[in-house]
Formats: C-alpha cells, sequence, structure tokens
C-alpha cells in the first residue's frame, strides 16, 4: 500500500449525504459532530427541500412549511443549536376555524386532529349537523373496537362517532399536514399518540379526553414558527456544516449507487467518486432508484410510497383593504364542501414576524390540491390565484385586488401514510442496515413535520457512527464533482 493510501485510510471516515433538505443537513451536521468527513450532494439549486423562505410584495414569509411542533424538542433544538433561538416565536394566534355548512366556524376545542372530546364544544360549535352530534354521543354506549395492529383514521372514527365528523373535522385536519384522504391513512403512522390512546380506552371521544388532560402538563406553545420564516432553518444548519469542515455541493445529481468492497462508488452524473457511507436523503421515488441495483427489497417497498402534490398561493393586500377579515388564524375547508382551496392561513395574524415587517400590507396564502384531487393543479398559476379568490371572497367576504401574488408548487411533495406504513418502513430499514455503511432518513418514513426529520436524520447518522469502526477508511469525493453552494 501506497504512502497516500495509508494516510487516506487513517483519516476520519467520509460520508456521502445524498439530498440537501433538512433531513440531510441534519444528519450532516451530526456526523461532524461525530467525528466524520461529510460531503452534502443536492441535485437541484438549492438546499431545504420543502422549506422554503421568501417574500411577497417585499414581507418575508414562508413559501412552504410555515412551522414546527414545539412539544417535541428535535426542531427547536436544532433551530437553537445553529444560532436561531433568539428567532424562535409562537403563533400570535392560535384560534382557527373552518368554513362548512355554509359559513366560517370555530374549530372546536378539546379535539384531536378533529377526533372531539368535548362534546359540548363541538355542538357549540356548529361543525356538525344534529344527525352527525348524535352520532358523536353514540360513541359512549358502543362496546369496544378492536383497532389491530393498525387501521385507517377516518375508516375507525367514522365506525366509532360517524362520518361526518370525519367529513368535516378529521379530513381537513389531517389533510393539512399530510394532504391526504383520511379513509387510507394509517392511524398508527399519522396519529400515534391517538392510536396508543383508542387502544387503551373502552371509547374514542375517552381516548381524546385522556390526551387533552395530560396535554397541559408539557407546557408551552404547541407550535413554533421563526421570525423570517422555519424556510430560513436550512440556510442556518447548512453554515453550521460548513463550519465544522463539511462540503456542500448543489447542481450534484446522483445517478447510481454501487456497493464496492471497501464501501460505496457514486455516479455523479458521469463523474464517479467514493465514500465509506452514505446516507440517503432523498424522497421515497429517488431513494428506490438509487438502491433498486444495491437493495432491491428495500427499493422495491420505497417505490410504492405514494406522494400528493399541491400549491400554495400566497397573497399580499393593503391592510385597509382587508379589515373586515375575521379574527385569527385562518380556517380550514372540508373537502366534501366541493371547494377548490383547502385551507386558508391569515399570515399577517398569526405571525407576528410578518406583521411587524410591513404593518401596512396584510399577507394570507391558500392551499389546494389534496391525494387523489390534483386536477387543479394542472391551472396555470393565474388561475389558481383567481380560484383562491374566489373561494375568500364566498368564505370571508374578501373582495379586494392583491399587491402581489406568488404561487409555489409542491409536485410529489407529501408522502402519504397507508396502512402497513410503519411495518413497510420497517422492512426497508433492516434491508438497508444489512449493507454496511448505509442509511435513509427523510419525510417518508416517521413523519412529515420538522421535528420528524430532525430524529430520524439524527438516528440515521448516529447509526453510522456506532458502526465506524467497522468500516474501512476511503479517500474522499475529487474535486470538480459537483458545483459548492447553496444556502
Amino acid at each position: 500500500m501506497s504512502e497516500a493510501m495509508s494516510e487516506d485510510r487513517n483519516r476520519a471516515h467520509h460520508v456521502a449525504v445524498i439530498g440537501g433538505g433538512i433531513s440531510g443537513l441534519t444528519a450532516a451536521l451530526r456526523l461532524l459532530e461525530g467525528g466524520a468527513r461529510v460531503t452534502v450532494l443536492e441535485a437541484t439549486d438549492r438546499l431545504g427541500g420543502k422549506l422554503l423562505a421568501g417574500e411577497v410584495a417585499g414581507v418575508p414569509v414562508d413559501l412552504g412549511a410555515e412551522s414546527m411542533l414545539a412539544r417535541r424538542p428535535e426542531a427547536v433544538d436544532l433551530a437553537r443549536a445553529v444560532g436561531l433561538g433568539e428567532r424562535l416565536q409562537p403563533p400570535a394566534t392560535a384560534t382557527a376555524g373552518v368554513w362548512t355548512r355554509g359559513g366560517l366556524r370555530p374549530l372546536p376545542k378539546g379535539q384531536m386532529m378533529g377526533v372531539p372530546g368535548d362534546l359540548d364544544a363541538l355542538a357549540a360549535s356548529g361543525v356538525l349537523s344534529p344527525e352527525g352530534l348524535a352520532a358523536v354521543a353514540r360513541d359512549a354506549d358502543l362496546p369496544p373496537t378492536e383497532i389491530g395492529d393498525d387501521v385507517a383514521v377516518g375508516a375507525y372514527v367514522a365506525e366509532r362517532l360517524g362520518h361526518e365528523v370525519v367529513d368535516r373535522l378529521v379530513e381537513p385536519l389531517l389533510g393539512g399536514v399530510y394532504a391526504g384522504d383520511s379513509y387510507r391513512t394509517s392511524m398508527r403512522a399519522a396519529v400515534p399518540k391517538l392510536f396508543e390512546a383508542a387502544r387503551a380506552h373502552r371509547s374514542l371521544t375517552e381516548a381524546v379526553r385522556a390526551l387533552s388532560a395530560a396535554a397541559p402538563a408539557q407546557g408551552g406553545p404547541v407550535f413554533a414558527g421563526l421570525a423570517g420564516g422555519v424556510g430560513t432553518l436550512p440556510g442556518a444548519v447548512a453554515r453550521a456544516v460548513r463550519a465544522a469542515g463539511g462540503e456542500i455541493r448543489t447542481g450534484a445529481p446522483v445517478a447510481g449507487l454501487e456497493r464496492t468492497a471497501d464501501g460505496w462508488r457514486l455516479d455523479l452524473d458521469g463523474a464517479y467518486a467514493t465514500a465509506d457511507a452514505v446516507v440517503l436523503a432523498t424522497p421515497a421515488h429517488d431513494a428506490a432508484r438509487l438502491l433498486a441495483p444495491v437493495a432491491r427489497a428495500a427499493a422495491g417497498e420505497l417505490a410504492e410510497i405514494d406522494y400528493a402534490s399541491m400549491a400554495l398561493v400566497t397573497l399580499a393586500f393593503r391592510r385597509a383593504d382587508v379589515a373586515g377579515l375575521p379574527a385569527g388564524s385562518g380556517f380550514l375547508v372540508p373537502p366534501r364542501d366541493g371547494r377548490r382551496i383547502k385551507a386558508s392561513t391569515f399570515a399577517s395574524n398569526k405571525w407576528g414576524w410578518i406583521a411587524e415587517a410591513d404593518p401596512e400590507v396584510f399577507v394570507l396564502r391558500t392551499s389546494l390540491g389534496r391525494y387523489g384531487d390534483e386536477t387543479d393543479l394542472l391551472r396555470g398559476d393565474e388561475e389558481l390565484v383567481r380560484l383562491s379568490l374566489t373561494d375568500l371572497r364566498d368564505a370571508v367576504g374578501l373582495s379586494a385586488t392583491p399587491l402581489e401574488s406568488r404561487v409555489t408548487r409542491w409536485d410529489r411533495g407529501l408522502p402519504q401514510y397507508p396502512v402497513g406504513h410503519l411495518d413497510r418502513v420497517a422492512r426497508v430499514r433492516a434491508a438497508v442496515a444489512a449493507l454496511p455503511g448505509l442509511r435513509v432518513c427523510g419525510a417518508a418514513y416517521d413523519g412529515v413535520g420538522i421535528p420528524s426529520c430532525v430524529s430520524g436524520a439524527r438516528r440515521a447518522a448516529e447509526e453510522l457512527l456506532a458502526a465506524m469502526p467497522t468500516l474501512p477508511s476511503m479517500p474522499t469525493l475529487p474535486e470538480g464533482a459537483g458545483a459548492a453552494g447553496g444556502q
């Protein structure tokens, strides 16, 4: 062995992280903290994945995800670790409505993902008809329902509480997170706390009340945002990665992945490079393509994961022109009501930092598209703006002309979690772990929220760090294999 080769072998192990979203960047940072050398390879010209900061009418806004669950520590801890702690903010208001049954009605208190626990609050909200309320009330007298190893949220809730509560509450709330169909979405994967509580209590409403009773002990706000937008988080993590000695390359698609006797060989669109270990932090379909030659079983499972597409329409108005808007953070729209938009967020009400950026401008946004209902996404941007304005006029009487609009499309943006999803994820991880120096992470596995992505990324990195003593050390990626850059 040459002297140069010997020096390479004695250096820290090199890990290629494929994917520069929040999962890939988090994995890279944790690997660097553990002493590895890291190169992040992002196919597009920007970092952040579904987190994207932008502006409309000169006001900074989020053009992707806008908040993170604060009662899970992973995302807020990451923000603090990369210097954004002082920018963490709770929503200025969490009061939301539901546009249904011909009017804008308050989202009832005492519910979890639309499943009610407080029947008085449900009745007072006016969201359900008298027949729907009667169906919910019967839950207390029904015998326990066997839930098994997994069940669709909508099917189980409808069996206990009736279809109306699913169609008017569960669907819009669950759809706001997954853009999915509650009648096929796994309760165990999408609402794990409710799944476990339902198994432990005789009735579903009793299970929700038990969860609500436990919630105050956690304290603090449920959600958090960042002044300037949670879309600024990836850039801060990327800066921390570079400061720790990591390399980040954008415009660096990985065309193929091959297992070698000593590690991994990456096809960087004609240029080849090697790494001791690889973290795949890409959407499921991209991971399936890369894994097909080396882990057929895992690739086949990942190829079966469906995605929903959606669009966000961000609108800026003169505040004086929207003085009649209701207070609160916005409203949800049940799919059964046949409207085009599925939700609207009054961003200037919800986030103090947006209101402060320009007190004379009011920003709101709408979302369109969900799994199985994406026809409107074939329309042009101007048409999506028009459809949004039509629904906003009908819902809240908004007739003003926006100062500026911006449409952000998230094609195949949200993975779907059907019944059995977590079992599929377990099979994927088992197949991948059988190959030394390979792990996966991202929204396709344990949850689409930022804390879930951060947690999964750290898990992948820590498992690789634990395995490092058993891996040989190979030379790093060559220069020129991709363009340096990014946020």
